[in-house]
This record gives C-alpha cells, structure tokens and sequence, in this order.
C-alpha cells in the first residue's frame, strides 16, 4: 500500500464502485452519508469508466447535497473489475479501517457504527460484516465455507444425498443471530483494517469479477486474521443490480466468461493444477447425476447453466491467464 495517499488520514474510507448504475450509487449514498456525520470519514465513488451520464448525475448530487467535502468521485479511464476500482478507491487516500460497499446497497440505521465497534473490539477480526437482507428485511445468505473440488461435486449434483454426505463442504452457511467467524464473507459489504492490505497487499486484480472475495479472505486467514460476521448490523442488498450473473444463473443462461476465468484462477491459486483437475472432475460428475435426475424426473431442476459443461475447463492449461475483457469478447 505504499502508493496510498496519505495527506489526509481518516478513520474510514467508503469505497463504492459505479458502472452504468447512477441511480443505484445515489440511492446508496442518501443511505448511507446520514449514518457518518459524528465519523471521520471519506466516501470515495470509483466510476469505473461507465461510458455513460453516471459521473454527471452522482456529480450532480454531490453538488446538489453540498457534500464535496465528505464524498469524492474518480472517474477511472478503464473498467478494471471489482478489484481493480476498489483497488482504486483504497489507495485513493489513507484510513485506518476501509468498507467496500457495492452500489446496491441500503445501509441500515447504526450499521457503520457497530461494525467500526465490532472491529475494534476484536482485534483478531481483519474483516467484519454485517448481515445482508432483502428490503423486506429477510436475510441472504453471506458467509460462506472455501470453496473446494468437493464443493463442486456438491453444487452440480444438486442431489440430497449427496449434500447431506458432504455437509461439511457446502459452501452457503446458515444466517447466525450471533457473531460468528466464518471462512470467507460476501464483499456486498465488508469492513477491512488497514493492517491486512499492508500485510497481503491489496485485492488481486488477476480477478475481473467473482472469486476475488474468498480469495483475499484466504490469504488473509494465512496471515492469521480472522472474517467475523456482526448479524445485528444491517444492510440491505438488492443483489443483481450490479452483475446480471446472478439472473442468469438462475435462469440457466450461459454466464459471462470472467466468471470461469475467475474460477480456475481460484482453484489453481487455492489448490494447485491438481485441486484445479480434481474440481472440474468432480463438477462434471455431478453434472452426469442431475442429468441423470433430469432424465428421471420431469419435476428436477438441475442448477446447471448452458454450457456450463465445457466453460469450466476455461484457462485449464494457462490458470493465471489474464482475463479476456468483456468489452473484447467479440475479438476472443
């Protein structure tokens, strides 16, 4: 972190990325900037080169709101990926704790003050997060176990008995009413200490989106910091206003190729080429057993995306390839 400006050092430093979702971004901040007045904060809104009238409109608001001293907006000249514009907006100026925030979020009253509380009560907590909920205040689904080649097994079966079998490798864990450490946590929203970038550097930007969350909580956790998770802080988070991979997903579209860039890249950096065969191995058979359920019962639906098959064998023989751009997708 030897590049981050340190003129001014503040408590906090917000970092929020925008592409192509102004509306969203403003939404966000009218949240979140009530819950900073009595903070030493920075709100810093990473534009990554949205192409369109985002920098104009959030511009707009600062100006409308008089918050130019609390928020500033970078507009990036590249698109650089969910690593990259945090990456961006962390070296942007000096903090001691950093919360990413993903730009459809809602932050819940008290949240940012009880997880800067959590953090500095537990001095082994690296990462702190809070409890993510649909508007209607139901829970997600945001701490999670490694992903593993036997986790694989698990998600492309889709089949009872083997989950059950395998229980200790299901990645989703269930929502905790209590604090709880886990192994890694969703980067919707996660409150990071100064010290972990200083001592891991910064998020890996080998990663265009997805993957890059769990892999920097385990780097992390080698570095002996620890992911705990505060439920009653609250934020909620819409989910699909940033990507469309969880629509497409759930749709069984054919998801972006970022996606299995991503994942071998993780698989490779977490296991070695051999956890990486073993995770594709074990994918594909238990893509043959929901096939086979399919096949069975007109009542199963297999978790299985189009082509699915053969796109995890992405970068198999080069893993830490440089992701193909989406804007280059047409040239690949």
């Amino acid at each position: 972190m030897s590049n981050v400006n340190t003129k001014n050092k503040f408590l906090l430093v917000i970092v929020i990325i925008n592409y192509k979702t102004p509306q969203l971004t403003i939404d966000c901040l009218e949240s979140l900037l009530p819950e900073l007045s009595d903070l030493s904060v920075k709100v810093v809104i990473v534009d990554n080169n949205s192409q369109d009238d985002s920098c104009e409109r959030i511009q707009g608001w600062i100006d409308q709101k008089d918050v130019l001293r609390q928020v500033d907006l970078v507009a990036s000249i590249e698109n650089s990926g969910f690593s990259g514009g945090n990456n961006r907006g962390i070296c942007y100026v000096e903090a001691d704790y950093y919360l990413l925030l993903n730009s459809d979020t809602l932050v819940r009253k008290g949240a940012i003050a009880l997880l800067l509380d959590t953090a500095c009560k537990n001095k082994q907590a690296g990462l702190v997060s809070p409890r993510l909920e649909w508007p209607d205040a139901t829970p997600q689904e945001s701490c999670f176990r490694y992903h593993s080649p036997v986790s694989q097994l698990i998600s492309s079966a889709k089949t009872g008995l083997i989950t059950r079998a395998f229980k200790k490798f299901v990645v989703p864990q269930p929502v905790s009413d209590t604090p709880s450490f886990y192994d890694w946590t969703s980067f919707a929203c996660v409150l990071v200490r100064a010290e972990v970038f200083e001592e891991i550097s910064l998020m890996d930007e080998g990663y265009f989106m997805y993957f890059e969350d769990v892999e920097f909580c385990q780097r992390a956790a080698k570095a002996g910091w620890r992911v705990l998770h505060q439920p009653a802080a609250h934020v909620v988070h819409l989910r699909g206003g940033t990507s469309p991979l969880k629509s497409q997903a759930r749709l069984r579209k054919r998801l972006p190729r970022y996606f299995y860039e991503s994942r071998t890249r993780y698989f490779y950096q977490a296991y070695g080429r051999s956890g990486l065969l073993a995770a594709n191995l074990l994918w594909t058979s238990g893509w043959l057993i929901s096939s086979l359920r399919r096949l069975l019962s007109s009542a199963y639906t297999p978790d299985i995306s189009e082509r699915q098959w053969r796109d995890i064998w992405t970068n198999f023989t080069n893993p830490l390839k440089q992701y193909v751009h989406p804007d280059n997708y047409d040239k690949a």
